[in-house]
């Protein structure tokens, strides 16, 4: 009889606790995502491919995956109290876009893991210790921005064959601006550099170019800069100034041309460190990747609109052609 029971009551209790562990909630990974950026560019093709392959990762948004997006809108000062505020949430990790983002985010804390995406000279600043092993809680992409600026001379050059004086825009006296004087020499070109201290005086700055007869611009990839993009884009057409700039959304919205790490692949790349962490790898056993793929993109609308046609030889080395 007993035996019976027993016969009966086991599949009873399997059932039982089949239902029981279907009824437990599954764990829901938190995500911070800071960036200095604006919130219209969480929709933006690279925020898009770093969602998409988390879907491809088996992440479901509002199912096991939940998004703490904070955007600084420019404002560097918006960063720390951004990332407190994630912090104070205890998401999983946080994703941190450029330097800025990244210090912002180690400053409030050296457990959380981060993933830097886009990071720059990030040995070099501080953030990690190397890029093979970085060390504390970071990890993520290198992008090459600063590293990439004598390239980007160079191109400016072919662009603008003629061109002798180019304006380099720049916050800080940086070494890569050191390195690209010595390009400028091979190049046979003078470069003048213009610092900015605050950005009201970016009107003052572009004034004093028309009066150096200044007839191109570089803008140097420091994330301070994020904020000003339209202001930049429109003082550079009013004064009629080919411009190359640091990052591939300022061609997309208006800049010439540019040179930079795939943003596409970046952000993909990061979503794959999110999914490495999550599932229990350490910050520290990630090495820092740098891009495999840079492209050279060139805005013929934005040469049309200040009169300059690219050589047809150039053009066809592009990798993308806005028309």
């Amino acid at each position: 009889m007993k035996a019976k029971l027993l016969a009966y009551a086991l599949p009873v209790l399997i059932v039982a606790t089949i239902h029981v562990a279907e009824a437990q909630p599954k764990k829901v990974a938190r995500l911070g995502f800071l960036s200095l950026q604006f919130p219209e560019t969480v929709s933006a093709p690279p925020i898009e491919a770093f969602r998409q392959r988390l879907r491809e990762l088996g992440y479901v948004e509002k199912q096991n995956i939940l998004f703490e997006w904070r955007f600084g809108n420019g404002d560097l000062e918006r960063l720390p109290i951004l990332a407190a505020e994630m912090v104070r949430l205890n998401v999983d990790i946080i994703v941190a876009t450029g330097n800025p983002a990244t210090r912002a985010a180690r400053q409030e804390t050296t457990t959380i893991p981060i993933v830097v995406v886009a990071g720059t000279n990030l040995v070099e600043t501080g953030l990690v210790s190397s890029l093979a092993r970085p060390g504390g809680n970071i990890t993520g992409i290198s992008n090459f921005t600063q590293e990439l600026s004598g390239k980007r001379l160079q191109l400016l050059k072919e662009i603008v064959p003629k061109t002798v004086r180019f304006g380099i825009l720049h916050t800080e006296q940086y070494k890569t601006l050191r390195e690209m004087k010595v390009v400028a020499q091979a190049l046979h070109i003078n470069i003048q550099p213009f610092e900015v201290f605050d950005f009201k005086q970016l009107n003052s700055i572009f004034s004093t170019m028309n009066q150096q007869r200044v007839q191109a611009l570089l803008v140097q990839g420091q994330s301070v800069f994020v904020g000003r993009r339209q202001q930049i884009l429109e003082l550079a057409a009013k004064g009629r100034l080919p411009g190359m700039y640091p990052w591939g959304n300022w061609t997309a919205a208006g800049g010439l041309s540019s040179y930079v790490a795939n943003d596409i692949e970046q952000y993909r790349g990061a979503a794959s460190y999110v999914d490495k962490i999550l599932k229990g790898t350490k910050p520290v056993d990630l090495p820092i990747e740098q891009p495999m793929k840079l492209e050279f993109i060139i805005n013929l609308k934005a040469a049309k609109q200040i009169g300059l046609t690219i050589p047809p030889n150039v053009l066809a080395r592009a990798d993308k052609v806005i028309r």
